[in-house]
């Protein structure tokens, strides 16, 4: 009989979530507003620093109403890491924006201010209107935003942060995201708390909130029929899902010291094998460990393929390093400022089980296959 399955990320409850929920039920708030939204909003903008927040259906929503109410439109461009997940680029697709991807730091795998500063001035030699820069904290490790918000200031670019992936992850001794024009987070399934599906729009822009509220709700004027100027979307977060939410938020902080002692695990564990290395993590951040990402060298003897087809072998999910946008078959021929160190990143690392609810005999069985793949 084959050994339950360990993956990589999977929802892990905290136990009042339920609760939540069924006060929607016992209110009849199943629309998707209500006062479990308006209470997860008000507890993510006190956690994350931000005067507003607004809830959607995904982190790549919040992206996209980012964008429009940027103005991002078609000839324009939008400055994106090259590191990241699809839905972090795709949004500037929607708008019919042309995305230019930056490599990655060393440091931090986030996304290089010095490149940064290097595309800002050649677009603005070309006379490109640069709608908005969108850097991803990878594995919920924030980029340098303040460098980031440095080389943009003199070019008046906002700054749409996608903190997707760093929920609970501090900068500086704020809140990943938290000095941007707007910042978006995820709650999707796999992240390190979850409402199954959705994300939040964060902003100290009260014009802007209002702006993503209206648009992510079909853009309805004001009065009592059905009437729109403009046309909006089906975005809000479902009340009932945010019953999840903020059962969810009041674990934040157990589940973010738990992913940081399960990479510390791994770290003990593997650390010292020859051509083995982890994620680093920046001096200017406390990450969240969100996944934890080993590297291979030619030392190891080994390389990521083989380790995962071994983890596999035992039932146990894990995964590449996020494969460049400059490197996917949609963006042939996209624009790219670097390209080294996303790259050596994705043929090297590997994304070990990160699970908040994995046992000490789960990781035990990871550490063991890495090691026996490097024998």
């Amino acid at each position: 009989m084959q050994r339950k399955r360990i993956f990589l990320s999977p929802p892990h409850m905290g136990g009042t979530e339920l609760d939540y929920v069924h006060q929607a039920f016992d209110d009849n708030y199943i629309a998707p507003i209500g006062p479990q939204l308006a209470e997860f909003e008000r507890r993510f903008a006190e956690l994350t620093g931000f005067s507003h927040a607004v809830g959607l259906a995904s982190g790549t929503a919040a992206l996209h109403l980012g964008l429009r109410c940027f103005g991002a439109d078609e000839g324009d461009v939008v400055v994106a890491s090259s590191l990241t997940f699809i839905g972090s680029v795709t949004p500037a697709l929607f708008r019919k924006a042309e995305p230019v991807f930056i490599d990655s730091d060393a440091e931090s795998w986030n996304m290089d201010p010095v490149l940064l500063a290097e595309a800002l001035e050649a677009l603005n030699a070309e006379g490109r209107r640069v709608a908005a820069v969108v850097p991803t904290d990878i594995y919920g490790q924030s980029c340098d935003l303040d460098r980031i918000l440095d080389v943009c200031r003199p070019y008046d670019i906002p700054v749409l942060c996608d903190s997707a992936e760093a929920v609970g992850t501090r900068y500086k001794g704020r809140h990943a995201g938290c000095g941007a024009r707007a910042a978006t987070y995820s709650f999707n399934g796999n992240k390190i708390i979850t409402t199954s599906g959705g994300g939040m729009f964060c902003t100290d822009d009260e014009k802007l909130a209002e702006k993503v509220r209206w648009l992510s709700q079909q853009a309805r004027d004001p009065g009592a029929h059905y009437e729109h100027s403009t046309y909006g979307y089906n975005y809000r977060l479902s009340n009932v899902l945010a019953g999840i939410g903020i059962g969810q938020l009041e674990v934040l902080q157990e589940r973010v010291e738990r992913r940081r002692a399960i990479f510390d695990f791994y770290v003990r564990e593997l650390g010292g094998l020859p051509g083995v290395s982890f994620m680093p993590e920046a001096p200017w951040n406390t990450a969240t460990r969100w996944l934890s990402v080993i590297l291979f060298d030619k030392a190891s003897g080994t390389d990521p393929e083989t380790v995962r087809l071994a983890l596999e072998e035992h039932n146990i999910e894990s995964r590449p390093v996020w494969k460049p946008m400059h490197m996917q078959p949609l963006f042939e021929g996209v624009r790219m400022f670097g390209g080294a160190v996303s790259e050596d990143l994705f043929r090297r690392g590997l994304c070990l089980p990160s699970g908040t609810a994995m046992g000490d005999d789960d990781l035990a069985l990871v550490a063991e296959t890495v090691r026996g793949c490097m024998a």
